[in-house]
């Protein structure tokens, strides 16, 4: 075979390799998105979690939403004081202010006060219990206490107390609705720290038939209706609700005569019957 005949595929081939380099140049520059650099440099600050409690897919979108004006630096939960401070730097704004929320427990049902009715033996999950015998304890509606909530915190928030009761340690949740998600009973609520009345049961039953089956059920006596100011607490099929629009009317007196204890005023941490004498006897 001639030169020339060996020359001509070669040629070919490398007109259509220079043909389609060409075209798919032209294709990145007419179509490339440009991306602020300064995306990496903050998502290089944030901590990494893609917790969700800012209200974002994760820390890059995050990044971005701080870019556009969207957010407020503090409204990443997460970031430590240091990095909350470079972050806003970074970024040429104030780091700005959020309220604080935590992950609250709608149950004070644990075991010293709450019925067993059945025991439940197979994988160690709030979920599994639920779905084969309800969870075992007389009152539907409680807290199972086989911490798939503890389990799926990643900021070990949330340890169980003696009573088979989840306790949210409020400086370490990021409010990040992972337990929220966990619990199969829809048990868990995020809310402002600054909300301090709270309801601890979600009762399915009026009167004694709810204190029949956990000693710490709401029984429907509206005492604490009577007591709170006006339009803050109403009682809606046999339980209190309290209504955190009217957060100005909040009172400590409104959970003086409450005979059961289903409703509390939280300053940190939630407090549950017995649970001091528990863990003082444990120490």
């Amino acid at each position: 075979m001639d030169l020339p005949s060996l020359l001509t595929p070669v040629a070919i081939l490398s007109g259509v390799g220079l043909t389609f380099g060409t075209l798919i140049a032209l294709a990145h520059w007419k179509l490339k998105v440009w991306e602020d650099p300064r995306i990496d440099e903050l998502s290089d600050i944030l901590p990494g979690a893609n917790c969700g409690a800012c209200g974002f897919a994760g820390c890059r979108a995050f990044a971005e939403a701080a870019i556009s004006g969207q957010v407020v630096p503090a409204e990443c939960t997460v970031m430590g004081s240091f990095e909350l401070e470079e972050f806003a730097v970074t970024l040429g704004v104030e780091a700005g202010e959020v309220e604080k929320r935590v992950a609250r427990l709608l149950c004070a049902g644990g075991s010293n006060v709450a019925v067993q009715k059945a025991d439940y033996y197979g994988v160690e999950s709030c979920a599994a219990a639920v779905a084969v015998s309800g969870g075992g304890k007389g009152c539907a509606w409680g807290c199972v206490g086989l911490a798939d909530c503890a389990v799926s915190c990643t900021f070990d928030a949330i340890r169980m107390n003696p009573f088979g009761l989840p306790v949210v340690d409020p400086d370490k949740c990021t409010a990040c609705n992972d337990c929220v998600v966990a619990c199969p009973l829809d048990l868990f609520v995020l809310m402002p720290q600054q909300h301090h009345l709270i309801v601890q049961c979600r009762n399915l039953l009026d009167g004694e038939a709810a204190t029949s089956v956990c000693s710490a059920a709401c029984n429907a006596c509206g005492r604490c209706v009577a007591d709170a100011e006006p339009g803050l607490i109403a009682m809606r099929a046999g339980l209190a609700v309290i209504d955190y629009e009217r957060i100005e009317l909040e009172n400590p007196a409104a959970i003086a005569r409450c005979p059961t204890n289903a409703i509390v005023w939280v300053e940190g941490a939630q407090v549950f019957p017995g649970l001091e004498l528990a863990e003082s006897e444990a120490r």
